[in-house]
């Protein structure tokens, strides 16, 4: 783009320049093209923002049109599937939290407080000063079977795959993590060099598709795994069993996208749509599953080994809980995708129609793993539409140790939702592989802003947890969060989601609205016990 730019530009002057001695009034054409060619310049020799590198002087016009726009519009907010906000306010804060300016917002409360599904923390008559709280809290990941456990930051990037978004995205995500001390999610597209040369920790991620510990015909190949798990950036595994966007479905990187590089790191061939199956060969049953998770660990030397999934039918998670119980081996954590969470590319049915949204699953799991006596073993992580402290507290009191984050992610590192993630044209050079897009993001710039970002984020629900009079997240609890359920009807997250006793699930007779899924669990099968 930079030598285009600077081609056209030469060119321009040269015909102004001819035609000049012919019509003297055409030199007038220089007053208007020597100040556009300086501003496409200027856009050119800085780093701060990739729509400008990429597109100069046209890039422009997107602050020219927030500049227009009403401010009323800033405050316009567009509801989740859960009723949680993300609208222009939070992109904003995002973005001012990444570069360390202004977040606080003029004028109060910018939401409608008595809209059905408006969400408060109640804070306490006697808080705490912030140097009384925890700066930094810190989750130990691992149980006893778990030789090295790992110590995780509350807020950490969520998975996304090289691939799906460039190697500078990666870099300037994985540097980010490195400045800050939290855990980089590769995604499912394996281990790349940009998660690991920057240095920053890794969780590693493993789809049905096995990229990089496959053989050729897309088993899983345990000794490509054991020889990348070792590897000391890796400090935990994550086993995708599905994700929130498209639960069951599978995922597919389009041949546009699977370079020579891509298709080493991945392990599969170039020039070809890579599909990514809806199911697991590597195990069939929630047993399997189990022993799976013991054998990778074992083959990690001891690291910690967990799987992903957006929660579906409830009895297939009853019955993978039979299974630990069954066998006394437990995941060292669960992390748990909401309904709404985000994907490069998805079916319109599946984004919107498939999955359990986030704080209805939380809540399930947690109450699932206390019911049958087994949470202490298990570190519950939270994903899906994660964007500010409020969503790490809210997460958190429902049963979460720990939260990823995606969307706002690549919003700190200058994503404007262009919505071209499944085209290869994103114009910020997030997600692209083209070279010419991507370079416009400068990693040594963007990674600091994912570093502040997340540093802000936790520094707010940090404040927040103080204004409650709370020192430490494991004292949250479901009591703390209030929603308005209509306009004259309130709840806490405790009443609308009653907490289990512990141990209430291991025999009968069970909880309320628990007896069929608990009936249904079998631990040799994700099929349903009882037939119709």
């Amino acid at each position: 783009m930079k030598n285009k730019f600077y081609l056209i530009s030469a060119i321009i002057i040269l015909i102004i320049g001819l035609i000049g001695f012919l019509y003297q009034w055409i030199w007038y054409l220089y007053i208007l093209a020597l100040p556009i060619i300086y501003i496409g310049i200027l856009d050119l020799s800085q780093t701060k923002h990739s729509l400008k590198y990429n597109f100069p002087i046209i890039g422009r016009m997107r602050w020219w049109a927030e500049w227009l726009r009403p401010k009323v519009y800033q405050y316009f907010v567009e509801s989740d599937t859960d009723g949680a906000p993300f609208n222009r306010l939070s992109r904003n804060v995002i973005y001012q939290r990444s570069k360390k300016s202004n977040d606080t917002t003029p004028f109060g409360t910018q939401l409608n407080v008595y809209e059905t599904g408006y969400e408060w923390l109640n804070h306490s008559i006697n808080p705490l000063h912030h140097d009384k709280v925890d700066q930094n809290p810190r989750v130990l990941v691992g149980n006893s079977d778990c030789k090295q456990p790992y110590s995780a930051s509350i807020f950490n990037i969520s998975a996304m795959s090289f691939g799906s978004l460039s190697q500078n995205a990666i870099m300037a995500l994985n540097g980010g993590a490195k400045l800050g001390g939290f855990a980089h999610n590769t995604g499912e597209g394996g281990l790349s060099p940009y998660h690991l040369n920057p240095g920053g920790d890794i969780i590693w991620q493993i789809g049905t598709g096995y990229f990089g510990c496959r053989n050729n015909d897309g088993s899983f190949n345990y000794d490509a795994f054991a020889e990348r798990a070792k590897l000391p950036n890796v400090k935990m595994v994550e086993i995708k069993l599905s994700q929130g966007a498209k639960p069951g479905h599978g995922g597919i990187l389009p041949a546009s996208k699977v370079t020579d590089e891509i298709s080493k790191i991945r392990l599969v061939e170039k020039g070809k749509d890579v599909l990514s199956p809806p199911y697991h060969t590597a195990f069939s049953s929630p047993l399997e599953l189990i022993h799976f998770i013991k054998k990778l660990r074992e083959l990690s030397e001891g690291k910690p080994i967990g799987f992903k999934l957006c929660i579906g039918q409830k009895n297939q998670f009853i019955s993978i809980c039979k299974a630990m119980i069954s066998t006394n081996i437990y995941p060292d954590f669960i992390t748990v995708d909401g309904g709404e969470g985000g994907t490069g590319a998805a079916p319109l049915e599946f984004s919107n129609s498939v999955g359990m949204p986030l704080r209805d699953a939380l809540a399930f799991v947690y109450d699932c793993l206390n019911g049958y006596g087994i949470k202490k073993h298990i570190k519950i992580i939270a994903s899906g539409k994660v964007h500010t402290g409020f969503d790490l507290v809210k997460n958190i009191c429902l049963g979460a140790d720990m939260c990823n984050g995606a969307r706002a992610m690549m919003i700190a590192l200058g994503c404007i939702q262009a919505l071209e993630c499944n085209t290869n044209t994103c114009p910020t050079g997030v997600a692209t592989q083209n070279p010419n897009l991507y370079k416009g993001l400068n990693v040594d710039d963007k990674k600091v802003r994912v570093f502040n970002y997340q540093k802000e984020t936790v520094k707010a629900a940090v404040e927040l947890m103080a204004a409650a009079g709370i020192n430490h997240p494991n004292r949250l609890h479901r009591s703390y969060i209030y929603k308005r359920i209509n306009s004259s009807q309130i709840k806490t997250y405790s009443e609308m989601y009653p907490y289990l006793l512990k141990g209430s699930l291991l025999e009968a007779p069970f909880p309320r609205g628990w007896e069929f899924d608990v009936m249904q669990g079998n631990e040799n099968s994700f099929e349903n016990s009882i037939k119709y």
